[in-house]
């Protein structure tokens, strides 16, 4: 959105640079555009395939990696918008009034509704919460739409006292609904479909170079003048610029600060990188919303159908009434398709996460050489409140289990995640296609073939209701296997000036340099109760319009 909204000014010319393929409006891979978002999730013609994260601090030495895992973050034209799961939260009112009691000043609330206002066109609201003219399509499906074991999971929910709500941007309380989506037509819509268009393609002073990294920042001094590139090849290149805009997400962003010269003095001279700027803060106060699942055997009558590509249609939201956590801190999805093959079609759960976390983590270059990954900490259950929450958060799914509707057509809840294995089997291949066959089959066979299988394949013999029983296996479970949700942030935070904590200032120019903005998850001071898909949009309407405001 930002090489849209700066290069609409004809004076400037802009330079858009991405280390994946572009995604042009004719492009032909079906997986970008599909509504079932999985296929993409672990499609790693997309991925940045070399990084891993360590979910929790490692307890041996730095050398062991036995704790990394993968985290995928996008590299292709749009960002995480071309293969996240659509899901278009903006986040609680609260969220952005924090934002600025920590410094962001004009990111409250009433200063971010306008932007939210300006990038959506929303199918189904009007009304002056809702924007009906902007460049993202955001839908919500119908509950007569939605499958079986949505329903029913939807009976369950108002059972345990959520209400049913149309408009999950009407207001943040405690409820259920149709989640918003940012898809037309069954399809997704990412920032690059939508900001890239041909248009806007056209315009003389917009050049796009895909398949290029830029992988250190040149400076005059202080002042930014241009970026190192390694184009396809392993060619180098030098690009000089006016201004430079970083929007490499929340991991690389700090990362290529760090290999510039902007971090703190002492690591960076241990790496023999010259200091440009001494900002210890930057990679630090990573956060993210840790999650953890549950899935069941679907009967026929629950199972959605095959020409029916999204798998999620409801959300939920609660308040845990966790000590010091807030109200409505906790979120949920139901899930209707466990993947893409012939089991996935007879699985079905929820997805629950701690959607207003307090646990920080960090990110720091291990080397000067910008193609080595930066290690990454994760430390997803370093606050125990979002520990107690996750075990509460399986103990209420159980209860939901427990209800009729479900009862009727969702059998043997078990407990999982995403595990390495998991991963793997998600990758559209004819090995993992004919894998998931001979599993299908047995898992519509007898129940006791049923349940033998889910243990053998899926669950290593947990069962869901044994488990919110036994408080050690509960405790264990959720510190070996709680995972992250795609939603890093905050790892160069705004703030004031004088902020220690603050990498940027409220319109995202990096403190101590010039000529330097960041436009990502990095900015937010704190994790907002949203999928950070659609707040990122926002943020980046928002500095393209102090940047404008600057070039006038």
């Amino acid at each position: 959105m930002l090489a849209n909204r700066l290069s609409a000014d004809g004076r400037r010319t802009v330079a858009l640079i991405e280390a994946g393929p572009d995604t042009p409006p004719d492009h032909t891979d079906a997986v970008l555009w599909d509504s079932y978002p999985i296929v993409a999730y672990f499609d790693p013609r997309h991925h940045w395939t070399d990084l891993r994260v360590y979910h929790q601090p490692p307890h041996t030495s730095e050398k062991d990696d036995r704790q990394l895992r993968r985290y995928e973050q996008a590299r292709v034209m749009g960002g995480g918008s071309s293969i996240n799961g659509m899901m278009a939260n903006r986040g609680a009112p609260g969220d952005f009034d924090e934002w600025a009691e920590l410094g962001a000043e004009g990111w409250s609330w009433d200063d971010v509704l306008p932007w939210y206002r300006k990038l959506e066109r929303d199918l189904d609201c009007d009304g002056p919460l809702h924007g009906s003219d902007g460049p993202m399509p955001l839908r919500r499906v119908n509950r007569s739409d939605w499958p079986g074991f949505s329903n029913a999971a939807a009976a369950a929910l108002e059972a345990s006292g959520l209400p049913y709500v149309f408009d999950q941007h009407d207001g943040y309380a405690p409820a259920y609904f149709p989640i918003v989506i940012n898809n037309e037509h069954d399809r997704r819509a990412s920032a690059a479909t939508q900001y890239l268009d041909r248009a806007t393609r056209a315009r003389p002073n917009l050049s796009i170079f895909p398949m290029t990294r830029v992988t250190r920042l040149m400076f005059d001094g202080k002042r930014a003048a241009g970026v190192e590139m390694a184009v396809e090849g392993g060619v180098t290149a030098r690009f000089s610029s006016g201004e430079v805009i970083l929007c490499c997400g929340a991991i690389h962003t700090p990362a290529l600060l760090q290999h510039s010269g902007i971090g703190e003095d002492g690591i960076l001279r241990s790496l023999g990188i010259e200091v440009v700027a001494n900002r210890p803060a930057v990679g630090r106060n990573l956060q993210e919303h840790p999650q953890i699942a549950v899935s069941s055997y679907l009967t026929p009558d629950a199972r959605q159908p095959w020409s029916q590509r999204r798998h999620v249609f409801a959300g939920f939201r609660y308040s845990s009434g966790i000590d010091g956590c807030g109200e409505v801190d906790m979120y949920g999805v139901v899930v209707n398709r466990g993947a893409w093959h012939a089991a996935g079609q007879k699985l079905g759960g929820f997805l629950i996460w701690v959607n207003r976390s307090y646990s920080r983590g960090w990110v720091g270059i291990r080397s000067p050489h910008p193609e080595i990954e930066p290690r990454v900490e994760m430390n997803f259950l370093g606050d125990d409140r979002d520990r107690l929450r996750l075990e509460d958060a399986l103990k209420r799914i159980a209860a939901l289990y427990r209800h009729p509707a479900l009862r009727q057509m969702a059998k043997s809840p078990f407990p999982t995640s995403y595990t390495e294995g998991s991963r793997d089997r998600a990758v559209v291949t004819v090995k993992n296609r004919l894998w998931a066959v001979p599993i299908a089959r047995a898992l519509d066979g007898p129940a006791s073939l049923r349940r033998r299988t889910i243990a053998s394949r899926f669950s290593g013999g947990l069962s869901l209701f044994d488990m919110v029983h036994d408080p050690e296996v509960l405790a264990e479970f959720i510190r070996t296997r709680a995972h992250g949700t795609w939603h890093c942030c905050g790892t160069a935070r705004m703030g004031r000036e004088d902020d220690p904590q603050a990498v940027t200032d409220p319109v995202g120019r990096v403190i101590g340099v010039e000529g330097l903005r960041v436009a990502d998850a990095s900015l937010m001071p704190t994790v907002p109760r949203a999928n950070t898909n659609l707040p990122v949009m926002m943020i980046g309407e928002k500095i393209a319009d102090a940047v404008l405001k600057d070039w006038a």
